[in-house]
């Protein structure tokens, strides 16, 4: 008797969806449709899915063809789906790794647009990507990915001068310093302090309203230093042996090393295109600070550009503060070395173009060089990249911490902080005992972890150290 009975295989056949429509029109078709000829039922249900709005007013179908249109009419669900299960990636030193920051590694790893990872023996927990977390995109970046502060990096200048000069002469040494450099959130300089710089003059800070707002800012912060752990220090690097690419033959030298990012520009940058991010790119709540954007669309175009801007830009503040430095001590620079460790570079990774963000992670390729520092009273390195696959040819960026800021200033007291600087024969002007040395990871342990990524060229061993006056982080 209803051999011609229509059923849901048949809605679905039609172009109807499993869910709640499908439901109530098998209900209709079961209540005034059995009798009905199979053809004309069909015919009339493909209509109605086609144009719910042309059945208002017909006496059987307007109560379906109203939820048709509500349901069409209501907010779609844009959630991106993670993959089920996370692509592997390499840990180095992973016994020393806390658990948070393998968890956010996985998470990132679940990523559509991701095409591999690593995590760094420095590596802990941090927002979106973990610190020390190294992840190759597809055609996407990420700002959480690239962290805050854009482009923070390390800057080293050698000089020709001995280390018996600044051993008889500390207190010229701690003056310049003093001098020269400025620390702490929101720091810069008054009008007539400030430093002229060729990146003042770029386009892109042209390029819309939202940077250019940011020019006077970036101007007045030009040569400064955040809070937290960067740095400007003096001390000595030792070479055991000649190295000819950098024409330095062995020997101890005098030496400065700074560590510090884009400042106000670069933090304002990355909470604009990160809540932009969010906007566009709706995940999951475990990985909504990995946010990333096309680099087909406009907003993808516009953060890269902003993000090399902030990049160049903590690059001649670096530059500013070398030069103002080696001026005023008057000795011939022999070498300066520079890398940075948070950022987004456009490279080729087994065969394919990727965007490698690398959020607390030295670029690492063969040949290039960079620099790993310690803590204030820990040993840092001058390396070489040995272009390590699996790391996405990057390595660590310093020792990482292995306590919070908070737990640090609860159980390090001042005294302790006094004693291991006077231990290692190092003064220290300004920091909190949120950057005490005990805070830090055993740099020697880091270092061991990643000898397949890295060659040790010489080593830096900090002697005088200037850093925030409360260890206040950057705004």
């Amino acid at each position: 008797m209803h051999m011609n009975r229509i059923n849901g295989k048949d809605l679905l056949t039609l172009g109807f969806k499993q869910g709640k429509i499908l439901g109530l029109a098998l209900e209709v078709l079961e209540k005034h449709y059995q009798e009905a000829d199979r053809e004309t039922v069909l015919t009339t249900m493909k209509l109605l899915l086609e144009k719910p709005e042309a059945f208002l007013d017909d006496e059987i179908l307007e109560d379906l063809a109203t939820s048709m249109i509500e349901e069409a009419n209501e907010p779609k669900d844009t959630t991106i789906e993670l993959n089920a299960a996370a692509k592997q990636f390499a840990i180095y030193g992973q016994e020393h790794i806390d658990e948070g920051a393998v968890k956010q590694m996985n998470t990132a790893m679940r990523l559509p647009v991701t095409v591999a990872g690593a995590l760094m023996p420095d590596a802990h927990q941090g927002y979106g990507l973990p610190i020390g977390g190294v992840l190759a995109a597809k055609n996407a970046v990420i700002p959480y990915g690239v962290g805050v502060d854009i482009g923070c990096r390390m800057a080293l200048s050698i000089f020709d001068i001995p280390e018996s000069h600044y051993t008889a002469h500390p207190d010229i040494y701690k003056r310049e310093l003093i001098d020269h450099t400025r620390f702490g959130a929101g720091q810069g300089f008054l009008r007539h302090q400030r430093t002229d710089h060729a990146i003042l003059e770029r386009e892109e800070f042209n390029m819309t309203q939202f940077i250019k707002t940011l020019k006077e800012k970036a101007w007045s912060q030009l040569g400064t230093s955040g809070g937290g752990n960067h740095f400007v220090e003096w001390g000595v690097i030792e070479f055991t042996e000649d190295d000819k690419p950098l024409n330095i033959a062995a020997g101890r030298y005098l030496a400065l090393l700074s560590h510090s990012g884009s400042r106000g520009l670069g933090a304002t940058i990355a909470g604009y295109y990160t809540r932009l991010a969010k906007e566009i790119c709706k995940l999951p709540k475990e990985a909504a600070n990995l946010a990333y954007l096309d680099m087909n669309s406009a907003e993808g175009q516009e953060y890269w550009l902003a993000m090399n801007l902030a990049g160049d830009y903590a690059s001649a503040c670096h530059e500013v503060i070398h030069n103002k430095l080696t001026k005023a001590i008057g000795g011939k620079l022999l070498a300066r070395v520079e890398n940075h460790h948070n950022f987004a570079w456009k490279e080729t990774w087994n065969g394919e173009e990727v965007i490698v963000h690398r959020k607390g992670a030295t670029p690492a390729g063969k040949g290039i060089m960079g620099i790993i520092p310690g803590s204030m009273t820990a040993p840092g390195y001058l390396v070489r990249g040995k272009g390590e696959d699996t790391a996405i040819n990057s390595a660590s960026h310093g020792a990482g911490r292995q306590m919070s800021r908070t737990q640090a200033v609860k159980t390090i007291s001042q005294q302790e902080m006094k004693a291991i600087l006077k231990a290692n024969d190092v003064t220290l002007i300004g920091a909190g005992l949120d950057e005490a040395p005990m805070a830090y990871k055993d740099i020697n342990i880091v270092m061991n972890a990643q000898r397949e990524l890295v060659d040790v060229v010489a080593k830096f061993s900090p002697k005088m150290v200037r850093m925030a006056d409360d260890g206040s982080k950057e705004d």
